[in-house]
């Protein structure tokens, strides 16, 4: 299994990807990001279990059946070709604030529709410290700089008890990072993207952020994948025993 200096790693390479399209909203940038959790995931299941999941083995999602109506995941866990555990990743790369109560928000949807259906969802969040926020055409406008603030409804989710409300996720992981630094002011995406290209190999690019203070209960872990991907297991297995 990675470990959590190793994931920064794949996180290099999905941003590598994501610069290089120049877009959000293109599912390449989450391939490797995806494929590498999955890898994890069989190993610890092991092979009387299968994970779907895009950068994986049959390189694409599971569609999970909900509550309310099925539901396409960015990682399955199944067994006997039954859904037994489900795993969204959202990585933040742009416009931030513009968003956040709308991702915050599709969450908590997306996590009650399935666990209401009795099957364990776990959600992997990542974001940089520093998120740029572009105007239309891609204009450099300001970076939306994430604060404990930023994150004051996902410490009131640590405190949920997932018995008791389908809408909080079993396992919540949010990785902050620090992207190193550019000390200048960017013109456009275009301009951004070039710049981080020509350091994405540069080995203080990327680290574990000390800006946001650890105040999340036992429901939310920050910036330990491995912890959190192990917990995860052990949370699935005992449903299953039950």
């Amino acid at each position: 299994m990675l470990t959590n200096e190793e994931f920064l790693e794949v996180i290099r390479k999905s941003f590598e990807t994501y610069l290089s399209v120049d877009t959000s909203r293109s599912t390449a940038k989450l391939k490797s990001l995806h494929g590498s959790i999955a890898k994890d995931l069989k190993s610890l299941f092991g092979k009387d279990y299968k994970i779907q999941s895009q950068g994986f083995e049959e390189d694409k999602e599971c569609s999970i059946d909900g509550r309310y109506y099925p539901k396409n995941v960015d990682i399955a866990v199944t067994k006997n070709g039954k859904a037994i555990a489900g795993y969204a990743v959202k990585f933040i790369m742009r416009n931030y604030s513009q968003n956040s109560n709308n991702y915050f928000e599709n969450m908590l949807g997306e996590t009650a529709n399935i666990r209401s259906n009795l099957i364990p969802y776990f959600q992997i969040f990542i974001i940089f410290e520093k998120v740029p926020y572009y105007k239309k055409a891609g204009k450099f406008a300001k970076y939306d700089v994430v604060t404990e603030h930023n994150l004051s409804k996902y410490f009131a989710l640590s405190k949920d008890n997932p018995d008791k409300f389908y809408h909080t996720p079993d396992k919540t992981l949010i990785v902050v990072l620090k992207l190193k630094d550019s000390n200048r002011t960017f013109t456009d995406s275009k301009d951004y993207a070039n710049y981080y290209r020509s350091i994405i190999n540069d080995n203080d690019l990327l680290e574990y952020s000390t800006k946001v203070v650890d105040k999340f209960s036992d429901g939310v872990i920050l910036n330990d994948y491995s912890d959190f991907l192990q917990r995860t297991y052990y949370i699935t297995e005992g449903k299953l025993k039950k």
